[in-house]
């Protein structure tokens, strides 16, 4: 596996210095979302020019890194007409940016039927899936126009909120360029932890050919909640995901999330050595 990690869990004021301390960490790829890593102006559609595409791609190069995931996580299924229209555009932004930069992916979640962008059990609702693949499919046939990928992150919580209905969504819109981002942290509820083996061997089987990036935490249960925390220091079955990796994504980029510039290290060692031992 390639291991990368969120550039705005490193430290550093700056891109450079993100990119400078994620090499310096031992990673090789980076899971950028701009509006959270730049802080010396606001990234905005407006901002994202194909030069400053550029720019970040060679900042990139410069420390060795690839860019596995350009983040662009805002919500396909707000109901409000207008606001949906301007979120829709910023996708069309992103994959233009993400085409000058070279990225794997432009990863999503899959929204909320809400403006607030919150948890609602009308989220798992048919209406609701069938809303965010009517939305979904145009900001797909501008991914195909550009060339580039965009890859849905299913979150129990969100609209796609099982493999089940990424299965729907991906053979709804069937198109080579809509791929997923696998987190099985994120399609868990505390109830499933028993049977999380069988979760994360669903997730492949269903998923298998169309998981193009896997994002790699972990969790306690905290008064029956679940909290995040970094690779190796909570309940997940890390020994076989690993070996359903190996088995199934060779070299594939995995990227660390909720880390601590203190817990990186030791979470990607953690990671590497489970799947070496996998």
């Amino acid at each position: 596996m390639q291991i990368g990690i969120r550039a705005h869990d490193v430290a550093g004021d700056t891109l450079e210095e993100a990119f400078s301390n994620i090499e310096k960490q031992g990673f090789v790829c980076a899971h950028l979302a701009m509006t959270k890593s730049v802080k010396s102006f606001k990234v905005t559609p407006e901002t994202e020019t194909p030069g400053l595409a550029k720019y970040v791609k060679h900042l990139a190069e410069k420390h060795g890194l690839d860019i596995a995931v350009l983040g662009n996580y805002n919500n396909l299924c707000n109901p409000d007409p207008q606001q949906l229209k301007s979120i829709q555009y910023t996708y069309t932004a992103a994959l233009r940016f993400g085409a000058a930069l070279g990225c794997s992916v432009v990863g999503t979640e899959t929204g909320a039927v809400n403006t607030e962008y919150v948890y609602e059990p009308a989220n798992g609702t048919e209406e609701a899936l069938n809303t965010f693949i009517t939305n979904l499919r145009p900001v797909v046939r501008t991914a195909e126009k550009l060339g580039v990928i965009l890859a849905i992150e299913p979150v129990v919580r969100h609209v796609v909120c099982s493999v089940e209905r990424a299965r729907r969504v991906l053979d709804a819109i069937d198109s080579p360029n809509l791929q997923i981002i696998y987190d099985p942290v994120n399609l868990l509820w505390p109830k499933d932890v028993p049977d999380q083996d069988a979760h994360i061997r669903k997730a492949f089987d269903l998923l298998g050919p169309e998981i193009a990036v896997i994002h790699c935490k972990d969790f306690i249960i905290k008064n029956g909640e679940f909290e995040e925390t970094a690779a190796g220091l909570g309940g997940l079955d890390y020994p076989l995901l690993c070996r359903e990796i190996k088995k199934h994504k060779p070299y594939i980029q995995c990227t660390l999330e909720n880390t601590t510039p203190e817990t990186a290290v030791a979470a990607r060692e953690f990671l590497q050595k489970t799947y070496d031992e996998a």
